[in-house]
């Protein structure tokens, strides 16, 4: 029997796609089995108009079957066959794709669709197989034809008998390995898993004998039941896939178990999101917002992305392309016959189609949760504790260009109302004499809440936003303002709020503390880049500012990311001259000036201490308070 050669680059090229295309050897199953439906599809659009095909829908099926002593598998279906040449021409030349071509000579029409490119997706099974043998007989013709490989050095055909119109694609199994059981592919329980993964969508049942246990006779009082192994054919794929079905035909109960089965999630979602859009890109999507975040869900572990299926086939398990950064959170699935596949359908081309789909993806979960927001509050603080914090990344990410969208979603600790409120209720609670937005950024909502400008604010009746989370720190300066308001610092920034008579009344103040004010640097010398009056401390004597207009909290942030980062915000010692404390350090000056320095290192600590730094010393400081208080 005369072996033919492939008529692409052969040995090469076939190497290249059977090592390289496919990252997981088992999608071979879903190629063929695609095949297969493929073929059935059209036979099953010739029977609309051929009455002599005598088939109905119902008859149509693909078929499973293994040898594990001859080690062969075995996908059958009942579709439109292929004759001599066209084993020749979809099977003799890598890449040519009998299905593509028939799909764009049947594009116009509405009664078909064709999932995939058999002449690609085909030679997959040299992946598993050493040998690989397809038997196939037209519809319409008496002659069945076998064509046999073993991989790059060429193909044989030759006649051989079917009963009917079909084809059956048999692999043999390659050898198994120390790093590849390939005998796994005849495991009943691996192929049916592999058929749910990926086929179970497939419009045809994929049937395959199967082992079950049944019970012989019912038994008496006391008895222990009897069963008995027996082999039957089951189907293995549900067929219907949930998205495609009509959003009112669905029931509650479906959708949260079909997340449970799909996510491996076994808490409720909080919301589902069901919808099709026809037009420039048809598509159907079912989507779920999760109530918790997976264990690992901040870390490079994780894998974002929804399912993607063109036609029921699973194309891709993360397709991330269709979910922005900020919606990560997302799980689902869609399924569109509009994208362009490369030569895998593993390896999806970043298309116009699949960046339409995205934005659109995008514009429909900010939807849903800016109605959770505003209908079911409840429900979005769950979802918000969850993933809150990858809404403000994605706010500062790529340097704030998802501000837009993303600003409305994300919330603060209140120092007024003690819960967490968005920017805009901050906003419409501000009094008419606020101008500005405060905030403080630290790492604990208390402690903020008791800062010396936080009580000062308070009294005015203005509200303080209080970030105690690291990401916090750089949404003020992406932002800038909200709602035409200026965001402000209190721990860095002019809080505005003094007359010209209390600015007056400020600088008076000061010029008749600037000795005090002078015998502080001059005592605390490099640890201080200025020491000032303010009048915004309360009854409180001291605090410390970052110079620059950087924050401690962004120092702490930097020391995180680079331990060895010699980046470091200058202090700023401000002092409340009327406090007791100052006013003994002034008496000291002159009276005791060894216990006045001791006075002004004791200020120093406790500035440290008011803006949650570290103390250089802690064992002196206990020191020197025992000392100045004994």
């Amino acid at each position: 029997m005369e072996k033919k050669q492939f008529q692409a680059e052969s040995k090469r090229l076939l190497g290249l796609m059977i090592n390289s295309i496919y990252t997981h050897r088992e999608i071979f199953l879903r190629e063929l089995i695609s095949n297969a439906s493929d073929a059935i599809d059209k036979l099953a659009y010739q029977a609309l108009t051929d009455d002599t095909v005598g088939l109905s829908r119902s008859d149509f099926a693909i078929h499973l079957s293994t040898d594990e002593t001859a080690r062969t598998l075995t996908v059958s279906d009942n579709g439109i066959g292929m004759t001599r040449e066209e084993m020749e021409e979809n099977l003799g030349t890598i890449a040519h794709s009998g299905s593509l071509r028939f799909k764009k000579e049947m594009e116009k029409s509405d009664d078909i669709d064709i999932i995939g490119q058999f002449g690609v997706g085909f030679y997959a099974a040299f992946m598993v197989a050493e040998k690989v043998t397809v038997i196939s007989r037209r519809f319409g013709s008496d002659e069945a034809w076998k064509w046999e490989s073993e991989g790059a050095d060429g193909y044989t055909m030759e006649p051989c008998e079917r009963a009917a119109a079909g084809s059956d694609v048999i692999l043999t199994l390659k050898a198994d390995t120390d790093e590849d059981k390939y005998s796994d592919y005849l495991s009943e329980y691996r192929l049916r898993s592999l058929v749910r993964k990926y086929s179970d969508y497939i419009r045809y049942p994929i049937r395959m004998e199967v082992s079950s246990q049944k019970l012989v006779n019912e038994p008496k009082e006391g008895e222990e039941p009897k069963y008995e192994t027996v082999r039957e054919e089951q189907t293995l794929n549900s067929m219907i896939p949930i998205w495609q079905k009509a959003k009112k035909d669905v029931t509650e109960e479906e959708y949260n178990n079909f997340y449970h089965e799909k996510f491996f999630d076994y808490e409720k979602p909080l919301s589902v999101l069901h919808f099709g859009v026809e037009g420039a890109v048809t598509y159907k999507a079912l989507l779920y917002i999760p109530a918790k975040a997976p264990y690992d869900f901040y870390t490079r572990d994780y894998k974002a992305g929804l399912q993607l299926y063109s036609s029921g086939v699973l194309i891709m398990e993360n397709c991330a392309d269709l979910l922005p950064e900020h919606f990560r959170f997302v799980r689902g699935v869609v399924d569109t016959q509009d994208l362009s596949l490369n030569i895998s359908r593993e390896m999806l081309q970043r298309t116009r189609e699949l960046k339409v789909i995205a934005a659109n993806l995008e514009k429909k979960i900010k939807a849903e949760l800016e109605r959770m927001l505003k209908d079911d509050r409840e429900k979005y603080e769950t979802f918000y504790a969850a993933f809150g914090r990858q809404l403000k990344f994605g706010l500062v990410s790529d340097y704030g260009m998802h501000k837009d969208l993303l600003q409305d979603l994300v919330e603060f600790r209140s120092d007024k109302e003690g819960k967490d409120i968005t920017l805009k209720e901050y906003c419409d609670a501000m009094p008419e004499s606020q101008k500005h937005i405060y905030f403080a950024t630290g790492d604990s909502a208390a402690r903020l809440s008791q800062l010396p400008q936080t009580q000062l604010l308070r009294e005015r009746g203005f509200d303080v936003l209080l970030m105690t989370e690291q990401v916090d720190t750089f949404i003020p300066q992406t932002l800038n303002t909200y709602a035409e308001h200026e965001f402000r610092n209190i721990l860095t920034d002019d809080l505005d709020l003094a007359t010209e008579e209390e600015k007056k009344a400020a600088e008076e103040k000061a010029k008749a503390f600037q000795s005090g004010v002078d015998f502080l640097k001059e005592s605390l010398g490099e640890k201080v880049k200025d020491v000032r009056v303010s009048t915004e401390l309360g009854s409180h004597a001291v605090t410390m500012v970052p110079d620059g207009g950087m924050s401690f909290e962004m120092e702490k942030y930097m020391h995180t990311v680079d331990p060895s980062s010699d980046y470091h915000c200058g202090r700023i010692l401000e002092v409340n001259p009327e406090h007791p404390l100052l006013q003994r350090l002034s008496e000291s000056r002159e009276s005791d000036p060894e216990r006045a320095k001791k006075l002004a290192e004791l200020l120093y600590d406790q500035g440290l201490l008011m803006a949650n730094l570290p103390l250089e010393d802690p064992t002196a400081y206990t020191d020197l308070v025992c000392e100045l208080i004994g």
